[in-house]
């Protein structure tokens, strides 16, 4: 006679399941026909939005700072209000110009970036620590050169401009990049790459996942 196996789910396991059973309820709707729990999973986990790990760079010691014609512990965007230890920080990276999200944020309420920016491909990493004042273009100019979005066999994509934003709980960065260089679905996989004073972010976003009644949703 043979035995059937009963498996019970641990606390990990049963919430990886409502998880996928969530996002496959949005993924079955029409973007008109989603609730506002469906749209706070868009912005939550969803092709277009992940969250990752920022690690911190060590300050640099005085001799360092001398080197570099620096004087003084260096200050602003991914510098105040950074962990002095070096522990990670918790970050959230969005693809705000896609579709979705943009649907998403309207649905949900969500707050949204005060950009005047139109175009282009738009990140946004939230979560920054520190706070700022000061008008978003000067405050993230210098995060330019730092930032990309990388292809294999294909040139980086670098940032046409960059903003920075205060927000209730922490700060937003908003990359643009120009849409000349256009992502296509055999790209495969797009990784965006930063560094924000002391931290450096990491984040693939897969193209194949990002298709949305069957268009590419960037």
């Amino acid at each position: 006679m043979s035995r059937w196996r009963v498996r019970v789910l641990g606390p990990l396991a049963l919430s990886g399941l409502l998880a996928m059973a969530e996002e496959a309820a949005w993924k079955d709707k029409a973007i008109n026909q989603w609730s506002v729990e469906d749209a706070r999973q868009v912005l939550a986990d969803s092709p277009w939005a992940k969250t990752s790990i920022g690690t911190i760079g060590r300050l640099p010691n005085e001799d360092q700072r001398r080197e570099g014609g620096q004087m003084g512990p260096p200050h602003g965007v991914g510098f105040d209000g950074v962990d002095r230890n070096a522990r990670p920080v918790r970050l959230k990276v969005r693809w705000e110009s896609a579709l979705p999200i943009r649907a998403a944020e309207f649905k949900a309420g969500a707050e949204e970036l005060p950009t005047l920016a139109t175009g282009g491909y738009r990140i946004a990493v939230y979560g920054i620590p520190g706070a700022v004042n000061g008008d978003p273009v000067s405050l993230g100019n210098p995060l330019k050169k730092d930032a990309a979005l990388k292809r294999e066999g294909k040139k980086d994509l670098k940032p046409a401009s960059v903003e920075v934003f205060q927000l209730e709980d922490g700060l937003a960065a908003l990359y643009v990049f120009p849409v000349s260089a256009e992502i296509a679905g055999e790209d495969g996989t797009v990784e965006f790459a930063a560094r924000i004073g002391r931290i450096s972010v990491r984040q693939e976003f897969h193209t194949e996942e990002m298709r949305f009644g069957g268009k590419l949703e960037l």
